[in-house]
């Protein structure tokens, strides 16, 4: 079995949303993101557009939960196949936090699902594994 070369992202792919929700309990969990996947140099970049601020937040929480998603965004990429070169500038563009259950881990999930959504979107859904009927 070969496996086959490819740069993510192969094209423009905007306006990504990912939710990481876990609620039911305590500690709750919400994260809600809008990014775009745009082809760049070989690597990762992050740029932030209209998301430096949310209202009653000080800006050093905005600032951890930008850091957290951008986290989840390099960690989910790390994970790729060999075969997958990453040349990406990921622009976070909207994000949207509830004022008790927003926090760093929510965004790092949400990152994660941001880079999962944009490679289902890239490249379609990943094969199933076969079940064997005997």
């Amino acid at each position: 079995m070969t496996t086959e070369l490819r740069t993510f992202p192969p094209r423009p792919l905007r306006g990504v949303k990912a939710a990481y929700v876990r609620q039911g309990g305590c500690p709750s969990y919400f994260a809600q993101v809008v990014a775009d996947f745009e082809p760049w140099e070989q690597g990762v970049e992050f740029e932030l557009a209209d998301t430096s601020t949310v209202p009653g937040w000080p800006a050093e929480w905005v600032s951890e939960l930008h850091e957290a998603f951008g986290s989840g965004v390099r960690e989910e990429l790390a994970a790729l196949d060999p075969g997958t070169t990453v040349a990406v500038a990921v622009v976070l563009r909207s994000i949207k936090v509830h004022e008790v259950d927003s926090n760093a881990l929510a965004f790092r999930h949400a990152g994660r699902l941001a880079v999962r959504n944009a490679l289902v979107e890239a490249y379609g859904p990943p094969p199933r594994p076969r079940r064997d009927r005997t």
